[in-house]
């Protein structure tokens, strides 16, 4: 099979996207005065919901993100309370697609916690985790939900392993340990089947995740993939990555025939990672590049040329990160088919990017908005992990966008056991067997270490306060009294 190289010559192919633009939001609607994390690893470092929006923040110890209810846009206070219980620097944040209160995040610290955030937001820090979840022995660059199971996490270490989370019993069920290298991007087709990954050892994986088999793999001499992402039922793949002469390029690919991919596309001569993103619902594929101002926009088909240019969004502010909206959250009234949220660090500003398909009428646009995945759940963790899969619950935008979530998550409760001698609890106290559990007790320790010193440090103050009080108490003669 030949790879096609594709021209940026316009075709003039009839397409409803033809004219997307992309409309920054006013400035009362961006949201100011967010310290945005300045650590350097490859992720958005931004998540958001119909409801929140979450950025990591850069902290003095520790890691930290904040929660902004989307109505409370404008300036930050200073002193806007923090999601701030993970030890390490946090990498990587995603909301529940089915509970809208519901994030999850991942860290150096090893850990993967999954937070419950009050309706409304938080009104002061939080440091307790709903669920904290230990297995990678190193520290922790990604996690994904599961697209139609309510209770699956997928978190990826630089330990090189993947592992499933069944949040409803807080325990890992597998471990994926076929990556030979650091893990840089995951990918699930439409009902979860399938797992598409790229890694550091410049191979581009599809995986049967329930099993962890490998059943296709490419290292393709000419694309040094970055990252991968499925193109909804098309049974294809997109990635984005470098050729050999170091040009940022983008290819198509056959999900059942990894050994070439159908079209390569050269993009430009810049060196920043490219983001893919892509909207099954319409087809399109929106590529950002980390410190870039632009976006570029294609229409993917299933036939020749298979990805049509459409339109490039210019601004002069590089973006560090991008959140997307899910789809219950845009503005179908303004015919909004994809919003980004971008993060800019040197103004400490997030911008609502809205894409529109200009429209004249002022009637609910059925054709840009078929039925889309919406909060409901299509199976357990347990009926998932069981070996079935079944298509995301579909729902319309047009009367369907507001309809309340009835499901409550429930995080499982671990009884806690205890074998106490001699005032020592001999369970809290087992010697670790791995690092990981090494590490776990670290932690533990270096925060009992730190209570303790507060508690010391007041109690010196409280001791020289009283020996003061003591002696001015000595020097006090009886006349005086």
């Amino acid at each position: 099979m030949t790879v096609t190289k594709m021209s940026w010559r316009p075709t003039y192919r009839s397409s409803k996207f033809r004219n997307v633009y992309g409309k920054v939001a006013n400035r009362e609607h961006c949201f100011d005065g967010i310290p945005i994390t300045k650590n350097v690893h490859d992720n958005h470092f931004c998540a958001v919901n119909s409801k929140f929006l979450a950025v990591v923040t850069e902290s003095a110890g520790g890691g930290s993100f904040i929660i902004i209810p989307l109505s409370q846009a404008g300036r930050l206070d200073s002193h806007y309370p923090k999601v701030c219980g993970h030890q390490g620097n946090v990498l990587d944040i995603k909301w529940n697609p089915f509970f809208e209160n519901v994030v999850a995040s991942c860290s150096e610290d090893t850990s993967v916690r999954v937070w419950e955030i009050p309706e409304g937001g938080l009104r002061r820090n939080m440091t307790e985790a709903v669920l904290e979840l230990y297995g990678h022995s190193r520290r922790v660059g990604l996690i994904e939900w599961h697209p139609t199971s309510s209770g699956i996490l997928f978190s990826a270490g630089y330990d090189y392993k993947i592992l499933i989370w069944n949040l409803e019993t807080g325990e890992p069920v597998k471990m994926i340990d076929c990556h030979t290298d650091v893990i840089l991007s995951m990918s699930f087709n439409t009902d979860g089947s399938l797992l598409a990954t790229s890694c550091k050892d410049k191979k581009l994986r599809v995986i049967e995740p329930r099993s962890g088999r490998v059943l296709q793999q490419a290292s393709y001499k000419n694309h040094r993939v970055n990252r991968v992402v499925f193109l909804g039922n098309m049974k294809r793949l997109l990635t984005t990555g470098v050729s050999r002469w170091n040009t940022r390029q983008i290819a198509f690919w056959d999900q059942e025939d990894l050994s070439m991919p159908i079209v390569e596309e050269d993009i430009d001569g810049l060196s920043g990672l490219l983001f893919p993103f892509y909207d099954a619902d319409t087809h399109m594929l929106y590529l950002a590049g980390k410190g870039d101002g632009n976006i570029r926009y294609f229409e993917i088909t299933t036939e020749k040329p298979y990805i049509q240019y459409l339109m490039e969004f210019r601004s002069p502010a590089p973006q560090k990160g991008l959140g997307v909206m899910p789809k219950l959250g845009l503005d179908v009234a303004a015919c909004e088919v994809y919003r980004f949220y971008k993060l800019v660090t040197l103004k400490g500003l997030i911008e609502p990017i809205s894409m529109i398909v200009p429209r004249r009428s002022d009637t609910y646009q059925e054709d840009i908005y078929p039925m889309t995945a919406g909060t409901e759940p299509a199976l357990s963790a347990s009926e998932w992990l069981s070996g079935i899969d079944r298509d995301p619950v579909l729902m319309s935008l047009k009367d369907g966008y507001h309809r309340p979530n009835q499901l409550v998550f429930k995080a499982p409760v671990k009884e806690k056991k205890s074998v106490v001698v001699n005032g020592i609890d001999l369970l809290e106290n087992v010697p670790p067997r791995t690092e990981n559990e090494l590490l776990r007790m670290f932690f533990r320790q270096q925060d009992e270490l730190r209570r303790l010193k507060e508690e010391l440090t007041t109690k010196d103050v409280r001791i020289r306060q009283l020996e003061l009080e003591l002696n001015n108490l000595k020097n006090v003669s009886p006349k005086d009294v």
